[in-house]
Formats: structure tokens, C-alpha cells, sequence
């Protein structure tokens, strides 16, 4: 059996640069998709149901993504091809957007941008575990966490900078987007796709063949595959059955007695996915057992340890998506004093909101080399529970501090918990998973940050409208509380580290 080689720095980095892009693109669409939705008309209890774009798409295309490219090979590579397409459509989404004319027109958009950011980010994960033996995956995936807090710092800066140092109108007449905005989103475009590029041009992809002669057995036989597929189609049958009844009962429900229509995408995804689970059985029945039939199949006997993940990942993304969606009301309404998209409080609040996001994301930057370290001497669960801790920590001290400056902190903290996230999970994952199906397996784990964010979207609104009486800020702190939450679910995670 050959052993993947140890890569050098300079193809590590060459490795995960395309990560500068695709997080400038992210850090501009998480500092400034909400504030675009407010000059635009949206109320603070809208904005969760406005976000629903982009885990819906997450949803759907990673792990089709992930499927397809793990059964690609032409002559640009196997994971590389996804990176080139979903580039040049993010970059276009990243130049329509600030010129929506519409609220619905930008939730569009908001929908067409994350699908792309999704095609290329997925299959980028995949690609450590495809070029890195695994006693590197974990200094891989800190490289990858690098760039993107590094990349995310000037994203989420930009409005700031373009003002403060090139004199760009922040400000704006009601229902259009400031100049900073436009022009921030403008640089993004060309920043992906220079980024992207640049791995694309720089970075050999292994064959197929080379790929089999590293997992082949050590007793000299080929890897025996993947075991076969079979469902248990009376059981999917009727399972799909109860999720779509069950989902129209929901809707009915919802309706019914006025319940806060977000809730609607809680049901409707119980009935799609009852369909799917029917479809892949009468699939199966056929005789049919690629595709769909896969996909299924691989949810339902995902491995152990990615299951523990999946949990405290499903809490973890909860706490960040409501920090995502809810920081621009937050900030600008409990620390600036203002909810008018048009006044110089607002917007001058949004400007330090794009600043935080800077500070945690650097923070991740510089704390993204430490881990490799830390799990050395502990291990990668217990790095991950420390950190988990501190942001859960960090979030709710926004209630605390009441001063702007003070939120500094908070971001610090944050940004700890940033770059655990962004390591750790999938340094575990990519060892326990299969190399043929490295991509659809990450795709499938990118469920349980997309399920969050649905969960964040649906109920979120209401619960600020009703529960929090309109207090964002609220929001935030339950986001803190369920990191902490995450944290405790890791204790019951299994990292089964095969030896160097």
C-alpha cells in the first residue's frame, strides 16, 4: 500500500487558497445581505424567512455536489471542475446583488449566491481528505481556516474601509443600497474568482489510480469497495409515508390557528423528504440503486462518529446562524440606539458590525495554527470543547456589554470557536469516512449546518416577535446558550483518529 506523501507548506497553501475567495464572498454576504434587506423594506422579524435561500440551496446542492464530483474525472481534475463553475457563478451573484431592485429580487439573489458559494466550498473540503495522508488532515483544514478568517477580515471591513479611507457615500436615499455596499460586493466578484483560479492552476490533483494505490489493503489486495446497497423498502415505504402526512397535517396546522408562517418550512421539508424516501424505495424495488438510491442509503449508514458530530455541529450552527442573521438588528438597535436603515446611527452601527465580524474572523486567523498544536497534547474533542465554551461564553457577554467597544471581546471569544469549527469536525470526520465517498459524506455533514440555519429561520422570527419582544439581542444570547449546549454533546464523540 503507497502512503500519500506529506505535502510542503506552499502546496498547502496553494491547496486551500481558493478559500480567500469563497469566504470573501461568504464574510460579505453574512455582514451585509440583512442590512440590504432592511434598506429594502424588511421588517426585523422578516429577515430569518429572507435567509431561508441560502440553507435551502445548502441542502440540496452539496450533497448532489458532493455525489458528483466524487464520481468525476476529465481532464481539469475531480474536484476541480466544481470549483471553476461554482466560481464564475458566485462572482456574477456577488456583482447582481447590491443592485436589487426589490426585497423578493434580493432574496433571489441571496438564493443564487449561496448555491454557488455551496458548489465550490464543498467540494473543497473533499479535496484535503483527497490529497492529505491523515496524520496532516488536521494542519490541512487549519490552513483552509486561515483564509478564511484571513479572507474575512477585509471582507467583512469593506464598507468600513471604502468609507473611512476612500470617502465613499455610506449613506444612501430610502430603498437603495449605499455606494460602500455596491462596491464591496464588486471587489468579492473579482477576489473569488482570482482566488479560485489560482488552485485550480496550481494544484495537481491525484488520479483515480493513484487514489486506489493508496487505500489498497495493506496485505497487498485491492480495497474490497464500498458495500452494497440495499434498503429496507417496507420500512422506507411507510416511513415516508408518516413524514409527508405528517408535514400536510403541520401546514394545516400552521394555518389553521395563525401560527408564524416561517413555520411553514419546518413542514414542508418533513413532506419533501417523506417523497424522497418513497422515491428512493420504489428506485430500489426497480432495481435501480445508483443516484438517489445512493444518497439515501449513505444518510441512513453514515458513521458512527459522524453522527455524534452531527448533533453538537446542529447546535453549534444554530448559535452562529442567529448571531449571523440577528447581528446587524442587534448592534444598531441595543448599542447604537437606532432601527432606521436611513439615519447616521444605523449605518454607522452596520459599519462596526462588519468590523466585528473583522475581529473574530482574524482572531480564527491567527488561533487557526494553535489547534494542531493544542489537539496534539490533548486531543481534537477536547480542543473542540474548550473552544465551544469560550464563544458560547462570548455570545451571551453582547448582552453584557453594553458600549460598542466592549463587543471586542465578545468577537475574540468568538473567533476562538470560529476556528475550532472550522477544523476540528472535519479533521475527525475526514478520518472515519470513506475515499470514494469523501465528498457526498462532507456534503451530507453540511446537512446538519444547513438543518440549523432552517431551524434559526423558522423560529427565530417569532420567538424575537413574541418571546423577546423585539429585543434581536435576545436572540443572540440563546445562540450563546445553545454553544454551550454543543459543547456538551461533544463529550460523547469518539475521535477514531486512525495511527500516523
Amino acid at each position: 500500500m503507497r502512503k500519500k506523501p506529506l505535502l510542503s507548506f506552499w502546496q498547502l497553501w496553494n491547496m486551500s487558497f481558493g478559500y480567500v475567495g469563497i469566504q470573501f464572498g461568504f464574510a460579505l454576504q453574512n455582514a451585509n445581505v440583512s442590512r440590504i434587506f432592511e434598506t429594502l423594506g424588511a421588517k426585523v422579524d422578516e429577515i430569518p424567512i429572507l435567509w431561508i435561500a441560502g440553507p435551502v440551496s445548502g441542502l440540496l446542492v452539496q450533497p448532489v455536489i458532493g455525489y458528483m464530483s466524487d464520481k468525476t474525472w476529465n481532464r481539469l481534475g475531480r474536484r476541480k471542475p466544481y470549483f471553476l463553475v461554482g466560481a464564475i457563478l458566485a462572482s456574477l451573484a456577488l456583482l447582481v446583488m447590491p443592485n436589487s431592485p426589490g426585497l423578493w429580487f434580493a432574496a433571489g439573489m441571496l438564493w443564487i449566491m449561496d448555491a454557488s458559494i455551496n458548489v465550490t466550498m464543498e467540494p473543497m473540503r473533499a479535496f484535503v481528505g483527497d490529497m492529505l495522508p491523515d496524520e496532516q488532515r488536521t494542519t490541512g483544514f487549519a490552513v483552509q481556516t486561515f483564509f478564511i478568517g484571513a479572507s474575512s477580515v477585509v471582507g467583512s471591513l469593506m464598507p468600513f474601509l471604502l468609507t473611512r479611507w476612500f470617502h465613499f457615500a455610506n449613506t444612501a436615499p430610502q430603498g437603495q443600497v449605499p455606494a460602500t455596499v455596491k462596491w464591496s460586493f464588486y471587489l468579492g466578484g473579482a477576489v473569488y474568482l482570482a482566488a479560485v483560479l489560482w488552485t485550480i492552476f496550481t494544484v495537481r490533483e491525484y488520479s483515480p489510480e493513484e487514489q486506489e494505490s493508496f487505500h489498497a489493503r495493506a496485505a497487498g489486495g485491492e480495497d474490497a469497495g464500498d458495500p452494497e446497497v440495499t434498503l429496507d423498502s417496507k420500512k422506507y415505504y411507510g416511513v415516508g409515508a408518516l413524514l409527508l402526512l405528517g408535514g400536510l397535517a403541520a401546514s394545516f396546522a400552521i394555518r389553521h390557528f395563525a401560527w408564524d408562517k416561517a413555520l411553514y418550512i419546518l413542514s414542508f421539508g418533513a413532506s419533501f423528504y417523506g417523497v424522497v424516501q418513497m422515491v428512493a424505495a420504489g428506485r430500489f424495488v426497480a432495481g435501480k440503486k445508483k443516484g438517489l438510491v445512493e444518497l439515501v442509503y449513505d444518510l441512513n449508514n453514515m458513521p458512527g462518529a459522524m453522527r455524534q458530530l452531527a448533533l453538537a455541529q446542529l447546535f453549534t450552527w444554530f448559535a452562529l446562524f442567529a448571531f449571523f442573521i440577528y447581528a446587524t438588528s442587534a448592534v444598531t438597535s441595543y448599542h447604537f440606539g437606532s432601527s432606521d436603515p436611513t439615519s447616521e446611527a444605523y449605518n454607522a452601527g452596520a459599519n462596526w458590525v462588519g468590523v466585528l465580524m473583522s475581529v473574530y474572523n482574524g482572531v480564527a486567523a491567527l488561533v487557526a495554527f494553535l489547534l494542531p498544536v493544542i489537539a496534539r497534547l490533548t486531543s481534537r474533542v477536547t480542543t473542540h470543547i474548550a473552544c465551544l465554551v469560550i464563544g458560547g461564553a462570548g455570545l451571551c457577554s453582547m448582552h453584557a456589554f453594553t458600549q460598542p467597544g466592549m463587543l471586542v471581546m465578545s468577537m475574540c471569544a468568538l473567533g476562538i470557536a470560529w476556528a475550532s469549527l472550522l477544523t476540528m469536525p472535519y479533521a475527525i470526520l475526514s478520518s472515519v469516512v470513506p475515499y470514494r465517498k469523501m465528498g457526498v459524506y462532507m456534503g451530507m455533514f453540511n446537512f446538519f449546518i444547513v438543518i440549523p440555519q432552517i431551524l434559526a429561520a423558522a423560529l427565530l422570527g417569532l420567538l424575537v416577535r413574541t418571546v423577546f419582544h423585539g429585543h434581536a439581542i435576545d436572540a443572540i444570547v440563546m445562540g450563546g446558550v445553545s454553544m454551550i449546549v454543543a459543547a456538551g454533546l461533544m463529550l460523547r464523540v469518539k475521535d477514531e483518529r486512525p495511527p500516523a
